[in-house]
């Protein structure tokens, strides 16, 4: 069954299964002790920065709690953008993990800005008060929305400034360089981010993340928060070839690529309908619309897709590194077939 549903829907990229299958052969020292791994490692640090610790775990939102908790004690407060997916997303994991109260902030479009948290950033060094000391951002925003260079570094400015680090959430941030046409480094590290948690299971991984440290002050507990957030593999070697395969010839970019021009070709021909009317910028591979519930329902019984909001019947579509052009074609095709004049 092909949809719009979701990147995390799509299968897993040939070179990334051609990895697999190299891994897995003969054995191996467990927890990260292995060829694979160390290869790896030596790929992230090439990629963003010689300094930096990788640490590669199961999963997004484990990914997301070992970075907060690194960041973090009980008493502190995390800063989101009311969308965050540690907010909305994660059934309160961050919350249980870190102990910290989660202060979400509303924004028109996904971005936290300077202004947006400032009325927030109160009550320092008073001890009836939960502490300020992260921000989470998410890059690409659950919006679809992308910060650019210039506004991660404004935030991040502003949060060290107050005594905060910067956490982010990179599950789609293959997408955000591509469509910036940057590198991950230039997104990251030279944008003064503190951790960020590197996703590719939305862009053709089987499954798994790296917790990329790169604020020397937080790497030295890194590795026992991760053991205690159960968040070490035995077997690491099959999490870990995956992004030697994904960092090496760009397969990273080619394939963020091909998922956002997939979402401009279905955003264009969209566009072309009275029908549709879209409430976010179409900046990534996620677009956000409008359109009639007795349409929405009908092309639910041909494709799966999620209501964003369903009381103003707002839709998200998503495309993949797999989506193809008569993917899209067949979708608008049995849209305008449902669409009366």
């Amino acid at each position: 069954m092909r949809s719009f549903a979701s990147d995390n829907n799509s299968g897993v990229h040939p070179l990334v299964m051609e990895a697999l299958n190299r891994a897995n052969i003969d054995h191996a020292l467990g927890y990260g002790d292995d060829k694979w791994t160390e290869e790896a490692v030596a790929k992230i640090k090439e990629i963003f920065t010689p300094n930096c610790v990788p640490l590669f775990v199961f999963n997004g939102t484990g990914s997301n709690v070992v970075a907060l908790q690194l960041m973090t004690r009980p008493y502190h407060s995390i800063f989101c953008a009311e969308t965050a997916h540690i907010y909305v997303d994660e059934c309160g994991s961050p919350v249980k993990m870190t102990g910290c109260q989660i202060r979400p902030i509303v924004t028109p479009d996904g971005k936290l800005t300077p202004e947006l948290m400032q009325p927030y950033l109160h009550g320092f060094g008073d001890q009836h008060h939960s502490q300020p000391r992260a921000l989470y951002i998410s890059q690409c925003t659950e919006l679809g929305t992308i910060y650019t260079p210039e506004e991660l570094k404004r935030l991040t400015d502003f949060a060290h400034l107050n005594g905060m680090y910067v956490h982010m959430d990179g599950a789609r941030i293959a997408n955000a360089c591509a469509a910036l046409n940057l590198s991950l480094k230039e997104l990251t590290v030279d944008c003064g981010v503190d951790i960020l948690s590197f996703g590719g299971t939305k862009n053709g991984l089987m499954m798994g993340e790296c917790v990329i440290v790169f604020n020397k002050d937080l790497q030295s507990e890194a590795r026992f928060v991760r053991k205690q957030s159960a968040q070490l593999a035995s077997k690491m070697r099959y999490l870990s070839c995956q992004f030697t395969a994904y960092l090496t010839d760009d397969l990273w970019q080619k394939n963020a690529k091909h998922a956002n021009a997939m979402a401009a070709k279905l955003y264009n021909e969209l566009k072309k309908l009275p029908e549709v009317t879209f409430t976010q910028k179409a900046e990534s591979n996620q677009l956000f619309l409008t359109m009639s519930r007795p349409i929405i329902d009908r092309m639910l019984e041909s494709y799966f897709f999620y209501f964003w909001n369903e009381d103003n019947n707002e839709i998200r579509l998503v495309t993949s590194f797999d989506t193809t052009e008569e993917d899209v074609d067949e979708f608008i095709r049995l849209l305008r077939s449902l669409i009366v004049y």
